[in-house]
């Protein structure tokens, strides 16, 4: 899947691996192979790249409006479901909070965080003091 965080081989390691299984299968001049291997690179990372009409077919799992809830917000792309997106958003979809307001247009204030769960953090704060001048 596109949205899995990529724990495997990197690009240069997996061309690398690619050509040599190649080579191994198929006669080749040594002046071809740096050929070889820039262009398995290139194609490598070209499938990394999201393609340029892929993010205008893009549709939330569920509506904007819906994705803010008081007890806990949604994840556009998933339709994940908990009290913060932050963590979510970095460890399964690779994305920072303002990279994926930009995929999906929302406004800057958009709430990743759920409105309750930001409401009781606010009072426990109050309640001890912080933010409080001495």
């Amino acid at each position: 899947m596109p949205d899995e965080p990529h724990t495997t081989l990197s690009v240069r390691e997996l061309a690398a691996k690619i050509v040599a299984a190649y080579v191994q299968n198929n006669r080749l001049a040594t002046d071809q192979i740096a050929g070889l291997i820039s262009s398995v690179c290139q194609a490598l990372a070209d499938l990394q790249r999201p393609m340029v009409g892929e993010e205008a077919r893009r549709t939330p799992a569920v509506s904007i409006r819906q994705s803010i809830r008081p007890d806990y917000v949604v994840c556009l792309d998933c339709g994940w479901r908990g009290l913060r997106l932050r963590r979510h958003l970095s460890s399964v979809h690779g994305l920072t909070v303002q990279e994926y307001r930009a995929r999906w247009n929302l406004p800057a204030n958009h709430a990743v965080i759920a409105p309750a769960y930001s409401a009781r953090s606010s009072a426990m704060a109050k309640q001890t003091g912080l933010g409080r001048t001495a």
